[in-house]
Parts: structure tokens; C-alpha cells; sequence
């Protein structure tokens, strides 16, 4: 039979489809990309915030009219479907089965039971999910996620993670560098470690944060040119991790670090564990240590209780600090959470004037970070070439795929996917994007 996948939500999730499509692999069946051509959809879905919840039942609802056609079942997977299942299969019947996260472990016995249930064969044991090795990269040939850890300790007052994924459990050190060999083995040349907080990796295990070793030793995997980690909380970056990337050339100078907002009282209500005093301290720290970082951020607007005042100090922040990049989305009230129980709940349109406002500043802080590169040599990898074939799209360590801009190339070289090469910036092409030859 065939099979179709649609993976929503985060890289975290789409590690899960991957392994989820070795397992249909392994068996036999067809993996195909046209969901017309899907005896089978799976649909792995996110229910991270409002927004999510929504795009993951559309896509039921879309992938269900393909039932008129070719497609015999419909398998529906994911954090949805663990907050939800019960809501779902009353509003979704056309749904053949609803696969909570707590049940991966049994997960081929699911859709075994349903896609075989009218045959008789041996059964075979399920391998829990977190062992298992095997997955489909489905990035491309240049860079492939690892999930070092799953769920999530901190319980953020605006966060449904800990409720979907449980708590925080890390991943043994062996397991991610024979991950990361074998990745190299097959030719990948970027590796992207990811957990819903990278600086927590193995307090649970070891008893003490141990992302930097890890980083220390993935530098030692023949192949692998670029690592990069991303999701790292502020109050955990110490001066170990800022050490070891900064002195291993594979790592990249790129910290991810959400900080959510800078007011003291906003940070407090959201329970998180920075203020806006550590996190000042952290930017110039960070920037003074390793002079060509690159910083990432995500900030929140809208949490309940946000006064004027709260979201001025966030904008004049953001100005001020001139974020590489930054990423920025208005409170979802996620059923569950505490703040959801707020009383001080801002209003949808004032949510989204100051998204608005936030996005505005940061554009003209990135046209003008991106002004500082002109004329400078950087190192890319080259991901392909642009629909008429006149630039090649590349990444330079500045640039996370799917997330970040891209550098446009033009040159007289003869380039493949996967080369690395030098060029020099000519000129920005908009607020995220450059040009070079």
C-alpha cells in the first residue's frame, strides 16, 4: 500500500514522522508525497497554541476528501491528538485512528491492528519509540534535526508542552553520537540538536547540565562540518557552553534563546526563570566573548496583565539590542495552563497592534544588521539554485533552514548541493535576505 505523511508544528514533531516512516518503510509499504496517490495519510499534528489546532483539523478535514478517492484510512497522531482525543473522534469520524504521544510506544501495533486486522499473522513486539534508531530524513541531503531530549520541567504559566510531552527526559550521550556517525556515515554534513530546552540535556541522566560535553564531542565526528543547538534558555547558558563554542570551529557561533519578554513582572507571571537584568547581562556577555555571534530571540506579546508600560520596555528593548533575529507571536490561551486562568486577559486587537509594532522594529533592525555584512567573506552551503537557475540559495552559520533568510549566490562556479564555498556579500535584498558573488 501507499503512503502519504504530513508533519505539523516543530522539528521536534517532524523527528517523530521521520521514525514514523522508517516503521512504514520497514514493512513494506510505499512512501509517496502525493496524498491523491495515499492508500494511507498520516498526519502528525501540533496543538502547541490556537493556531495550530486549527491548521492540524483543516488538514484532517483536507486530507479527509481524499477518502472519495484512493485513500482507505486516515491515521491522525501527535500533541493534538494526546490533548484531545477524545473531543476528536466525536468530531472526526473520518478519522480510522487517533494515536496519542503517550501511545508511541505501541504505535506499529495501532496501525497494524487496523490496516491488518482482518488477516491473520504473527504479531511482532513493539520496540519503544525513544529506541528507535532508524528514520527517513526528510530535509534533504545537507542537515538532518537530532532530538536530544523530550518534554519539558519548566512549566511557563503560558505552556502546554509539559502537559503534552511530560516531563523533561533526555536522551543517553552514546545513543545521539552514534546518531550523529551514522548521519555522517550518509553524508550529512549539518547536524541541528533539539529539545524543548537544549541547555537542560542531562540533568535528569547526569545530574548536571551536559550540552556542552555533548558539543565537545559531536566536534569529534568525522564529517560533520556545522552543529548547531537550538532552544536555549537564558538562566542555563553558562560560561562552559559560551567556552566550548566558541573554541570549536564546528559549532556554530548562533545562540537560539527565547526570552519571551523583559519586564520583571511579565517574566514573573510567566514563571520563567530570567529577569530582565540576566538576560542584559547574558546579550553583552555573550557578544563580548564571541564577537561574531549571532543572536536569536522569540518574544511574546499579550500575556495577560501586560500593561503599556510592559510592552514599551519591550519595545525600546528590542530596539536597543539589536536581536540578529527575532521571532515574535501574540498569547494563545491554551486551555489547562495557568495563565489561561488570568484574569487580566488583553484584548485580540491590542494583542495584535503590538505584534505589529514588535515586527516593525525588528525589520528595521535587521536592515540594518544586515548592512554590516556587505563587503565581508562569508562561508556557505549551498542548498540549490533558484527557479530560473541565475543564483545558487545558500546558508551561511548565520542561518537556520526554514527559519532565517538565505544568501542568493551568483557566480561562474560550478556548484553542487552540499559544497561549501566562499563569497562576499554585495548587498541586502530585503530585511532578511542577502546577495553575493
Amino acid at each position: 500500500m501507499k503512503v502519504g505523511f504530513i508533519s505539523l508544528g516543530c522539528s521536534k514533531n517532524l523527528v517523530d514522522t521521520e521514525k514514523t516512516i522508517e516503521l512504514f518503510r520497514k514493512h513494506g509499504y510505499n512512501i509517496v508525497n502525493n496524498p491523491k496517490e495515499a492508500e494511507i495519510i498520516v498526519i502528525n499534528t501540533c496543538g502547541f497554541i490556537e493556531a495550530a489546532k486549527e491548521e492540524a483539523i483543516n488538514t484532517i478535514l483536507e486530507m479527509a476528501d481524499y477518502k472519495k478517492e484512493n485513500c482507505k484510512y486516515i491515521i491522525a497522531m501527535g500533541c493534538l491528538v494526546q490533548r484531545y482525543r477524545e473531543e476528536l473522534e466525536k468530531s472526526l469520524p473520518e478519522v480510522d485512528l487517533f494515536i496519542k504521544y503517550d501511545e508511541y510506544n505501541t504505535i506499529w501495533s495501532q496501525i497494524d491492528n487496523l490496516i491488518n486486522k482482518d488477516t491473520a499473522h504473527e504479531k511482532e513486539k513493539d520496540i519503544p519509540f525513544n529506541k528507535l534508531k532508524d528514520r527517513v530524513i526528510t530535509t534533504g541531503d545537507n542537515y538532518a534535526y537530532i532530538k536530544i531530549a523530550d518534554g519539558c520541567n519548566n512549566f511557563c504559566t503560558f505552556c502546554a508542552i509539559p502537559y503534552i510531552r511530560g516531563r523533561f527526559e533526555s536522551r543517553p550521550m552514546e545513543d545521539i553520537i552514534d546518531e550523529a556517525k551514522d548521519l555522517a556515515k550518509k553524508g550529512y554534513k549539518e547536524i541541528i540538536l533539539i529539545a524543548q530546552d537544549t541547555t537542560k540535556y542531562g540533568v535528569d541522566i547526569y545530574g548536571k547540565p551536559k550540552l556542552a560535553d555533548l558539543l565537545k564531542k559531536l566536534c569529534k565526528v568525522d564529517g560533520i562540518k556545522w552543529i548547531r543547538f537550538l532552544y536555549a534558555y537564558p538562566e542555563t547558558i553558562d560560561d562552559k557552553l559560551i567556552k566550548v563554542v566558541k573554541k570549536n570551529e564546528k559549532i556554530c557561533k548562533y545562540f537560539d534563546i527565547p526570552i519571551q519578554h523583559i519586564s520583571d513582572t511579565v517574566l514573573k507571571r510567566m514563571n520563567r526563570k530570567s529577569n530582565a537584568e540576566s538576560i542584559e547581562l547574558l546579550i553583552k556577555k555573550l557578544r563580548e566573548k564571541i564577537p561574531e555571534v549571532i543572536i536569536r530571540t522569540t518574544v511574546m506579546v499579550g500575556f495577560p496583565g501586560e500593561t503599556q508600560e510592559d510592552f514599551e520596555k519591550l519595545c525600546s528593548f528590542v530596539e536597543n539590542a539589536k536581536f540578529d533575529k527575532l521571532g515574535a507571536f501574540s498569547y494563545s490561551k491554551e486551555e489547562g495552563t495557568p495563565a489561561a486562568t488570568l484574569k487580566e486577559q488583553v484584548h485580540p486587537m491590542t494583542k495584535k497592534a503590538r505584534y505589529n509594532k514588535i515586527m516593525e522594529i525588528q525589520q528595521k533592525v535587521s536592515e540594518e544588521n544586515l548592512n554590516k555584512y556587505i563587503g565581508k567573506e562569508l562561508e556557505v552551503l549551498v542548498e540549490g539554485k533558484t527557479k530560473d537557475g541565475k543564483y545558487y540559495v545558500c546558508r551561511s552559520y548565520m542561518d537556520v533552514p526554514d527559519i532565517d533568510g538565505v544568501i542568493y549566490l551568483k557566480t561562474s562556479k560550478e556548484l553542487q548541493s552540499g559544497d561549501f564555498t566562499k563569497c562576499v556579500i554585495k548587498s541586502s535584498v530585503n530585511e532578511y535576505d542577502l546577495l553575493a558573488n
